[in-house]
């Protein structure tokens, strides 16, 4: 999926990739890739990727700006994310005045690319935000047993997300108060 976010990022219709060949994965999806002749070499065959632009993307930073400046951890791929989506939200532990694109503490998404800055400490629980909080293993392992089934998915998401009417009732459900919040910044 990256070559596809990334082909997506760059405005063409398609990139190469070698990492699929020999996979199945050239038959479960033969909507999203291809064996083409390699422009270059006849002799060559090569399997591209279709370009991936979603329609919304939504994924959590580190801080945010008024004007939609964002800064995100190093060694992600929400820059290319952010630049292949039609709309980016982007949840942040904190909302700054501005956000230095300088920073050294992430990567720098200009506000071109952001639709919406939302402030949502502990945003990225269950999983964690190195220098600012942990990844809570219980409710990771509690996910991955979940994912299982269906059935049992589907009440996680019910217990999680759908019945939980905001970001600070999800946080008291998983036993996260609002003291823990000010420490965990």
């Amino acid at each position: 999926m990256y070559t596809m976010i990334q082909a997506g990022s760059m405005g063409v219709p398609f990139t190469s990739t070698l990492g699929y060949a020999g996979t199945d994965i050239l038959e479960r999806r033969p909507n999203d890739f291809k064996i083409i002749e390699n422009p270059f070499d006849s002799q060559e065959r090569t399997v591209v990727a279709k370009a991936m632009n979603p329609d919304v993307a939504i994924f959590h930073g580190l801080k945010g700006d008024r004007l939609g400046n964002v800064l995100v951890q190093k060694h992600g791929e929400e820059l290319l994310l952010a630049q292949a989506s039609r709309r980016v939200i982007v949840t942040v532990e904190e909302i700054v005045n501005s956000v230095d694109f300088e920073d050294s503490d992430g990567w720098f998404i200009p506000a071109i690319h952001v639709s919406a800055v939302v402030h949502a400490s502990l945003g990225a629980h269950p999983t964690g935000v190195p220098g600012l909080y942990d990844a809570d293993e219980d409710r990771i392992n509690e996910y991955v047993k979940a994912s299982g089934t269906d059935e049992s998915f589907n009440k996680y998401l019910n217990r999680y997300v759908f019945e939980v009417g905001s970001h600070q009732q999800y946080l008291e459900l998983v036993g996260l108060r609002p003291e823990l919040e000010a420490v965990a910044r």
